[in-house]
């Protein structure tokens, strides 16, 4: 698709509630993404289909925008690698402004909002920085680096790690009771006699 074509799927006409406050105008409509959205191990890839629900209300200010993104997140489960789908949903509210000043990024341009800059940033920052393909993901063994299945990852390894052996014989028990009737215990101790 063209960079001119690319831009205008994002577009909608404000022509007939342009400084009209209390107009509203409802639409929803499904088009493919023309490029990616995000990066790393999550994202909506060129082509995903993007379902929209737009509503545009004509305020004194400009054009508020309030928008439901449906579409599909391609993902990399960040525990076991596997490549998965699912579905995938973002809400925004933007206001385009008549008259922008520099704290508002977003503008009316003629007789058109262009939504593509506040959806992609709604989408790009509601995507997972670290996708699981499902909550209870075993992920990999971490000595032979293969797909642990759900029973293994819940049975405990026996062996103990070199760095923490010395730790073995700390008595856990003895230290409760001492703690129990040491001085923290709340007794005064009794002075040793010389």
């Amino acid at each position: 698709m063209a960079a001119g074509g690319a831009a205008r799927v994002f577009q909608e006409n404000i022509r007939d509630i342009i400084n009209r406050p209390g107009e509203m105008r409802e639409r929803s409509r499904s088009f493919d993404a023309p490029e990616k959205f995000g990066e790393g191990m999550a994202r909506v890839p060129a082509g995903a289909r993007l379902d929209l629900d737009v509503r545009l209300e004509s305020v004194h200010e400009g054009i508020l925008a309030s928008v439901g993104v449906e579409t599909t997140m391609h993902a990399q489960c960040g525990r076991c690698l596997k490549d998965f789908t699912t579905p995938f949903q973002v809400e925004f509210q933007e206001l385009f402004a008549y008259t922008p000043t520099e704290a508002e990024e977003y503008g009316v341009h003629g007789d058109h909002v262009d939504l593509e800059p506040p959806l992609r940033d709604a989408v790009v920052l509601a995507l997972p920085f670290q996708p699981v393909c499902r909550p209870d993901c075993p992920g990999l063994d971490p000595e032979s680096g293969e797909l642990r299945e759900a029973e293994a990852a819940a049975v405990l390894d026996a062996g103990i790690d070199p760095r923490w052996a010395a730790l073995a014989g700390f008595n856990t028990g003895k230290l409760e009771t001492e703690a129990e009737e040491g001085p923290g215990s709340g007794e005064i101790p009794e002075p040793e006699s010389n």
